[in-house]
């Protein structure tokens, strides 16, 4: 009896010099966070590529513009609020809708880390997001980057 010659497949794993990594551009003007942040960590991770790999940065560069006029849905403007520690005893908190006065750039900022896994490669997936207010330019022209519509319902 003749045994049969099976091919096997092989797994592809990107290396860390392997990925070019795009950049894009998120006008964040009337978009849901939840949503909005949910999309832009699937680039960042690099999920949105077929050579995604976990243990490799394989994910893209994303600007994201008018970070100031995002929105909530029902009333998480005055009923989420963000709390944080300084040190000393107690926390600090504030809305959302003083945030968004305060910084609003954190708004999105913490909605995208707290979506990007919990290990040390998120810290360099979360630097390749820059994130602008309406009354601010981003200096990335000289990067090309490409305008995508993100969050969409």
């Amino acid at each position: 009896m003749e045994k049969k010659l099976t091919k096997t497949h092989k797994t592809f794993m990107a290396k860390p010099g392997d990925v070019e990594q795009k950049w894009y551009v998120v006008d964040a003007t009337d978009k849901v966070v939840g949503r909005l942040a949910s999309d832009i960590a699937m680039i960042l991770m690099g999920k949105h590529r077929p050579t995604y790999t976990p243990h490799v940065d394989t994910g893209d560069y994303v600007i994201v513009l008018n970070a100031d006029k995002v929105k909530f849905t029902g009333r998480k403007w005055d009923n989420k609020c963000y709390t944080w520690t300084t040190g000393y005893p107690g926390l600090r908190s504030e809305t959302a809708g003083k945030r968004l006065e305060r910084r609003p750039e954190l708004i999105i900022h913490e909605a995208v880390r707290r979506m990007l896994p919990k290990n040390k490669l998120a810290v360099k997936m979360l630097a390749k997001m820059k994130i602008y207010t309406s009354d601010q330019q981003h200096p990335h022209q000289a990067q090309q980057p490409e305008a995508i519509e993100l969050a969409k319902k």
